[in-house]
């Protein structure tokens, strides 16, 4: 009985160091539960979630692989295994992935918002309503399920049922930096430049240091001059298209259009290198190499 509430502080106390965000020392107490109980799977679990939470997604897996050789229908283990091929961009294994899972964890709603995620990558913007949807009903408070459905509604072109999501997804989740992101995903859709820039800037001051949010800050910044959101249109005209359309699309205006195609690919080139320096003197400042 002793034994087994000191293991249950122990996996406390290795969860709690997650959330400081202080994997190496969760990471090296994961390891010494992996050698004290090297056919526990709930350890092996844990430190493929830590390395998840790393970024490192070949550790990931691996540490999963241990968990589900121990036992093949380890909830956590198969949680790692899924996001670890989603943060690898690897959607066919993700929603094979998904699909075991799911057997296991029928009521976890991550899965829906992932498979609504990958199906909006593709395109396939009224299937990722439906995914999101059915994580929805499982979870109907999660604000950032919420500010996703509200970008998807965007894209959608329902601006009405966009907007009104994204203002209970703000009353829901006000201190969470990734609903903050979706938002200004949807307020760009909806044409609401300047606040998608606000929101943006909520992201960053919530999470200072995410990659994501800074790099989506920036192209926000670049985005902000007109020109280039001109010419920025017709790539996101092709990108809802089906791959056969875009490639008719460009043999036609390739044939009877060429000059301008060739002008078009020119101007964009200027504008985006342009732009993108203005963005940089704006934010950094000049900065030159000193002798």
């Amino acid at each position: 009985m002793r034994e087994t509430e000191a293991n249950s502080q122990r996996y406390s106390r290795i969860y709690q160091l997650m959330q400081w965000r202080k994997y190496k020392e969760a990471s090296e107490e994961a390891m010494k539960l992996i050698r004290e109980e090297p056919e526990e799977p709930d350890a092996f679990a844990l430190m493929g979630h830590i390395s998840l939470r790393m970024s490192n997604c070949g550790q990931a897996l691996h540490w999963s692989d241990e968990a589900l050789r121990r036992d093949p229908e380890h909830s956590l283990a198969w949680f790692v295994r899924t996001n670890a091929y989603y943060d690898m961009q690897n959607w066919p294994a993700a929603k094979e992935a998904i699909g075991h899972a799911q057997r296991f964890d029928p009521y976890e709603p991550h899965y829906y918002f992932l498979l609504s995620n990958i199906s909006n990558r593709n395109g396939k913007f009224a299937e990722a309503k439906e995914y999101l949807l059915k994580g929805l009903d499982i979870a109907p408070e999660n604000a950032l399920y919420l500010a996703n459905l509200s970008y998807i509604e965007a894209l959608l072109r329902n601006k009405a049922e966009s907007k009104l999501l994204s203002a209970e997804a703000l009353r829901l989740g006000t201190e969470e930096d990734h609903v903050y992101l979706y938002l200004a995903w949807a307020a760009e859709q909806r044409g609401e430049y300047d606040e998608g820039m606000n929101l943006l800037k909520d992201a960053i001051r919530l999470d200072p240091d995410n990659k994501q949010i800074r790099e989506e800050f920036l192209e926000a910044l670049q985005k902000s001059y007109k020109l280039y959101r001109i010419l920025l249109w017709p790539g996101k005209q092709l990108r809802k298209m089906k791959p056969w359309q875009v490639l008719i699309c460009w043999i036609v205006l390739w044939l009877v259009f060429r000059p301008f195609v060739l002008v078009f690919i020119i101007l964009y080139g200027i504008t985006h290198w342009v732009t993108k320096l203005l963005v940089h003197v704006k934010v950094f400042g000049w900065t030159r190499r000193r002798s």
